[in-house]
């Protein structure tokens, strides 16, 4: 299983420091795991390959190129930073 974790800054609350652990077993189009806390509390769930599939085609987007932007997303360094925003609701 591979594992990445990152400190985000939401725009909804951008003094805020969030950390969030991505976990899957072969690429994130076969769906993966998410760990989201601020220190003191910590959120957990799932997103399968079917949401996957069905969040592409709701984006009217390829799933491959949308698999590729979780990605960047998601579990890349820092050359994504600045490029997405998150938002804590």
């Amino acid at each position: 299983m591979e594992k990445t974790l990152k400190r985000i800054h939401p725009v909804s609350d951008p003094e805020a420091s969030y950390f969030l652990q991505v976990s899957w077993e072969k690429d994130l189009g076969t769906g993966f795991g998410v760990v989201l806390s601020d220190g003191q509390c910590a959120w957990n769930g799932t997103v399968s390959e079917a949401e996957i599939s069905r969040e592409a085609a709701d984006m009217e987007m390829n799933r491959e190129k949308y698999v590729e932007e979780l990605k960047k997303a998601l579990i890349d360094g820092e050359e994504s930073t600045g490029k997405y925003n998150f938002t804590i609701s």
